[in-house]
């Protein structure tokens, strides 16, 4: 089904109940068009499409030790923890390929972003002509966190082989990675 069939079906009333979506403005509407179109495109081999996203996660220890299990015995676990701090998880995903990547860092910052960004174009997809990366509005999911981090050159460098198509706010459901 193409796009416009499918969004001809829509019900916002109905799409805006099942979901927490915010405002259903022009600006939502071009960005679920964009990656709708987007995921609709015929696969090119030189142009990934990969869908990025990070969440933190929390790191915890068991206080007693867990007891072995037994055959057809569920596993046998105190439920007290002891918490360990937390860390960020950086997730690419390629639908095409069906391609998973995750990235463990102690944080989530501009730097982070920018050396995933070039990770992406250098390590994973060096071939590619044009990477079009799926993300969120972040704060730290911009272009200039590559300048910021890089040399301008390295960052232009970076940036042209890079194309971002940003998620509606609100709206991350439609990124394939937390699907």
């Amino acid at each position: 089904m193409s796009v416009p069939t499918w969004l001809a079906f829509i019900s916002w009333k109905v799409l805006k109940q099942e979901w927490c979506i915010g405002e259903i403005d022009a600006e939502y509407i071009y960005r679920m068009e964009d990656l709708l179109y987007l995921y609709t495109e015929s696969f090119h081999a030189f142009e990934p499409v990969v869908c990025f996203d990070e969440r933190p996660y929390q790191l915890l220890s068991d206080i007693v030790e867990p007891l072995p299990c037994k055959p057809d015995q569920p596993p046998r676990i105190d439920y007290q923890y002891s918490r360990q701090g937390v860390c960020n998880l950086f997730v690419f995903y390629e639908p095409h390929y069906s391609w998973r990547h995750v990235k463990v860092t102690p944080s989530r910052t501009k730097k982070d972003f920018a050396h995933q960004m070039k990770d992406l174009v250098d390590i994973y997809f060096p071939r590619a002509d044009k990477i079009r990366v799926v993300l969120d509005n972040l704060n730290t999911h911009t272009p200039a966190a590559l300048y910021e981090t890089f040399s301008p050159s390295e960052a232009k460098s970076i940036l042209d082989r890079l194309e971002f198509h940003y998620t509606p706010k609100h709206g991350s459901w439609l990124n394939k990675r937390r699907n």
